[in-house]
């Protein structure tokens, strides 16, 4: 509850009450009834003061505060019964009318009773009382009807809004019917609308007025909304609340910086445009006169059209942009419709084009006479283009003429034959087709072009295209008019040119046609003489196609069939057994054994020699149909077409070696020649000729791996084995890429007592499915497959980097070295390489050699093994006693240490009075006679021990002495075992 007190009225003193009345009556505020009454009510007796309070609830503004004394005695009338003496019962506060919250206070100066004041005050101020209910409800009235004009001006803004935006004007007019309408509801002078895009982050101004600021921005783009950063228009778009006030204001509403662009006005309001709680956009106004300030009422107002303002602008964009699209798109069908028809004039007119080609191409291979040909090429050419004047000029090279072959002409001038000069025709032979006028052949005649005299008859309009087959000029076709109105264009030009190289080809073909006939003529004519000719060169022919054929399919050797010869004929046998089943064939495959020793020994022409007789005593083995066939160098087949048992063909390989095996005297020596024999019996299961040769190569190296001058006969164990190997040398490979080797160390120990002194690294193989295999079943195939160097060194490199783990003393190890490593230049720098990698020390290793090794050159063995020695690598000689001629390596080598064979030592059991007690008491005195250390191999029992203890022997490694196992089984418990790595290459 706020109380006011009414502010006094200058009245003059001692009015008359008829004066009051009409004071009264004339009073049209509560301000004025209320002054009327105070003035009534300090006629009363008695009475000091009156004060009028009412509450400022009621919203009625028309007086000052009171005292808070005054004050709360009027609240006190309020919450009362509307009337409240004081103590002293001088104070009155009367409630002057029920509903109403209008408090009169008298200070009387004598106590009064409440029903002397309820007279005085009824008697008095009832009229006074009146006038302010009338008054009230007067002001209520006018504030009622204040309200409904506000809410129809609204109303009718509203609807203008809506009106401009489903009207066909302009964007900028209908901003400026917005700035018009706005105005209508508060002042708008200055006023501008802000479109927002929140996904682009850019604005832009589409309306803007302002009396004061010059600098108005561009309507026509967008600029980033960051580049207005924290001005006005910034904060109200990144706000998305009103702001309104003075700069001073505003500041205070915003979060940040402000930063004024343009004039400083006396009052700004701006509130965003919404839609879903998305800020698209801003009104603003803004006032530059002090007296004009905007209310909360214009701020809602505003709001309130701003949200009406944004769809108008988005359904007058949409609508800009719906018909932008139609406009657009109409001009996009226009012109496809534009080019839909000038593609079907095209069209016809290439339909049209295509018909009179078709024609002219049917006219070159008509039966009719040349007259009639160009009189039915003027008609095609006349329904292209006006063609009522028309020659075709044909020019001879060979006499330099220009014949007219036809011509139509409506003047009557003639075309006679003529020498080739500066004409019209002869410019359109040579630089390409032509339209001209008078004016035209006038000037080229003055630049020296053409000659008048040349030209004849000049018509108005002439036209001409030159007649080309390929890059040849054989004449011209041209049409001309004499009437001005008739006149060609390049679009003739075209025509005339489609058809002029129509007409060409078709005069050409004509006359290739008629060259033809005649050349046909002779030709036939030549033809009889020429045949009778080919057919001698035919039989001649035949002959040396017989001779090549036999060329090709023999050997110019021996004579005998070659292996495609004999492809050729097991192919025929195996086709014949396929529709005879139980049939069979023999195919035997012969390699002469140590060919290349006779060849190199006694020259290749001997060596011929001795094939040509090898050739001969091969078919004296066989009979008519069999084969006897020569495959290549030293290798030869015999095909036996029908063998009823496989004992037959046995049997012929027997004879061919007992044949073959004869003496024979060539070069002054007498020879033994021999050779290896492999056999497969074929029948209807084989496929082709390849497989059956394939079947008997197998056999034939089966043949001499047993030692040569031999047969073998081909069976599936032979396949499987082939097979086999094929396996093994694929797992090999795999092997090696994924470290399947492992090296087992076999024990040296000194005999008397046992203790282990060093090692020989021997490899294994861990196979994934076949479990540990041994040297022997897979070594010879590594060394077929070339992969034994590369299984070598991996060995080499673990077996050092296993003992150079292995602290148990320091033992020497032994590594089997073999001839293919010798004969390495790089062997030793590669293995200390090897070994300083892997921290083994130098002294700790023996190259172990075989006699074997050391016969191709024993020098350059030497010269590495005394590299070696100088860095630490002793050298240890295998096997010793089995070669031939050991005794000279041991004082031509430089050697730490020999073996002595397992076969001299298991010979041991016998007693002591045999030749290898002998012999291995001899290697015994030998080694101690060079300082050379000895180790007997393959000790098994204890008599071998004894007996070579007794003989002095110190060293030895057998199955009695320990097996060979992986360092790993070797190593202490608290040493790991070593790592083994992978095989990088």
């Amino acid at each position: 509850m706020n109380l006011r007190l009414a502010p006094p009225l200058e009245t003059p003193a001692g009015a008359a009450p008829l004066v009051w009345l009409s004071r009264l009556i004339e009073a049209n505020t509560p301000m004025e009834v209320g002054a009327l009454i105070v003035e009534s009510a300090e006629s009363l007796p008695d009475c000091r003061r009156v004060s009028l309070f009412w509450d400022e609830a009621e919203a009625h503004p028309y007086g000052a505060p009171g005292t808070s004394d005054e004050i709360a005695w009027a609240r006190r009338a309020l919450t009362g019964d509307g009337l409240c003496l004081a103590d002293d019962d001088c104070r009155v506060a009367w409630r002057l009318m029920p509903g109403e919250r209008f408090v009169l206070l008298l200070d009387f100066s004598c106590a009064q009773s409440v029903a002397r004041i309820r007279e005085l005050l009824d008697s008095n101020l009832a009229q006074a009382i009146r006038r302010l209910r009338h008054v009230l409800d007067l002001a209520d009235l006018h504030r009622s009807h204040g309200l409904l004009e506000r809410s129809e001006s609204l109303q009718r803004a509203l609807f203008a809004i809506s009106d401009l935006a489903g009207s066909e004007r302009e964007m900028p007019e209908l901003l400026r019917g917005i700035h018009a309408i706005v105005c209508t509801l508060m002042y708008g002078e200055n006023f501008f609308i802000v479109r927002h895009d929140p996904e682009r982050g850019t604005l832009r101004f589409l309306y803007f007025v302002d009396a004061e600021d010059i600098e108005v921005p561009d309507t026509s783009r967008d600029v980033l909304l960051e580049d207005l950063r924290h001005t006005l228009t910034w904060h109200l778009l990144t706000g998305g609340k009103p702001l309104m006030g003075s700069l001073d204001q505003v500041r205070e509403q915003v979060d940040g910086e402000l930063v004024v662009n343009g004039p400083d006005s006396d009052d700004w309001l701006g509130v965003p445009m919404l839609r879903n709680g998305q800020v698209l956009g801003a009104l603003v106004v803004q006032s530059y006169r002090e007296a004009l300030v905007y209310s909360d009422e214009d701020r809602a107002l505003l709001e309130f059209v701003g949200s009406h303002i944004l769809t108008a602008l988005e359904r007058k964009q949409s609508k800009d942009e719906l018909e932008t699209r139609v406009r657009l798109r109409t001009q996009e069908l226009a012109q496809a419709n534009r080019g839909l028809q000038l593609e079907i004039e095209e069209r016809q007119r290439s339909e049209q084009l295509q018909a009179s080609l078709f024609q002219l191409a049917q006219l070159a291979t008509a039966d009719i006479d040349e007259h009639e040909f160009y009189r039915r090429v003027h008609a095609v050419v006349g329904a292209l283009i006006n063609a009522e004047n028309f020659f075709i000029g044909l020019v001879d090279q060979t006499v330099a003429m220009m014949r007219f072959a036809y011509v139509v002409d409506v003047t009557g001038e003639a075309y006679e034959d003529r020498p080739l000069v500066r004409g019209l025709s002869e410019y359109v032979m040579a630089h390409g087709p032509l339209i001209t006028d008078k004016a035209t052949v006038f000037d080229m005649a003055a630049r020296g072009l053409v000659e008048l005299k040349a030209v004849g008859s000049i018509s108005a309009c002439w036209l001409g295209v030159p007649l080309m087959v390929g890059e040849e000029v054989i004449g011209l076709v041209a049409v001309q008019s004499y009437a001005e109105e008739v006149a060609y264009d390049l679009a003739d030009q075209e025509l005339l040119s489609f058809a002029a190289l129509q007409i060409a080809n078709s005069i050409y073909r004509r006359r290739s046609a008629a060259s033809l006939h005649e050349a046909n003529t002779q030709l036939e004519r030549r033809v009889e003489e020429r045949t009778h000719e080919l057919r001698q060169q035919i039989r001649q022919r035949e002959e040396i196609q017989e001779q090549l054929k036999h060329q090709v399919m023999h050997d110019p050797l021996t004579g005998l069939p070659n292996r495609g010869f004999l492809r050729d004929r097991l192919g025929r046998v195996l086709g014949l057994m396929k529709r005879e089943p139980r049939r069979r064939c023999a195919l035997l495959y012969l390699d002469v054994d140590r060919f290349k020793v006779i060849n190199d020994s006694l020259g290749h022409l001997a060596g011929d020699q001795f094939l040509q007789e090898v050739a001969r005593r091969l078919l004296c083995c066989v009979r008519d149909p069999d084969l006897v066939a020569r495959l290549s160098g030293d290798e030869f087949a015999i095909l036996l077409e029908d063998v009823p048992l496989p004992a037959t063909a046995v049997s012929v390989a027997q004879r061919i070696l007992s044949t073959l095996g004869m003496p024979l005297l060539m070069a002054g020596r007498e020879l033994e020649p021999s050779a290896s024999i492999g056999i497969a019996i074929g029948d209807a299961s084989y496929a082709g000729a390849d497989e059956v040769l394939r079947d008997a190569d197998i056999a034939l190296y089966r043949a001499k791996e047993k030692g040569r001058k031999r047969f073998e006969l081909f069976d599936e164990t032979l396949a499987k084995n082939v097979v086999d190997v094929l396996t093994l040398e694929g797992e090999l490979r795999h092997a090696l890429l994924h470290d399947e080797f492992e090296p087992y160390f076999q024990p040296i120990c000194r005999l008397d007592g046992g203790q282990v002194l060093g090692y020989e690294a021997l490899i294994r193989w861990n196979h994934p499915r076949r479990g540990l295999l041994k040297p022997d079943d897979f070594i010879k195939i590594a060394q077929d497959c070339g992969m034994i160097e590369a299984i070598d060194w991996r060995m080499f490199e673990l077996s050092c980097r296993a003992l150079a783990g292995y602290d148990e003393g320091e033992p020497f190890m032994t590594l089997n070295v073999s001839a293919l490593h010798l004969g390495s230049a790089d062997f030793d720098a590669r293995l200390l390489e090897l070994v300083g990698r892997s921290g083994l020390p130098p002294g700790r290793l023996i190259a172990e050699v075989t006699e074997g090794a050391l016969i191709e050159n024993p020098e350059r063995v030497r010269a590495m093994l005394e590299r070696l020695r100088s860095f630490g690598v002793g050298a240890a000689l295998d096997d010793f006693g089995t070669g031939y001629s050991s005794l000279s390596y041991l004082h031509s080598l430089p050697l730490r240490m020999l073996k002595i064979d397992r076969a001299f030592v298991c010979e041991l059991n016998k007693g002591s009075n045999t030749s290898s007690t002998r012999v291995v008491a001899a290697i015994l005195a030998l080694a101690r006679a060079l300082d050379i250390q000895v180790i007997a191999e393959g000790i098994e029992t204890e008599v071998e021990r004894a007996a070579l203890l007794a003989m002095g022997c110190e060293m030895g490694q057998g199955y009695l002495l320990g097996h060979p196992e992986p360092m790993r089984a070797r190593l202490a418990p608290h040493h790991p075992p070593v790592p083994t790595g992978s095989l990088e290459a």
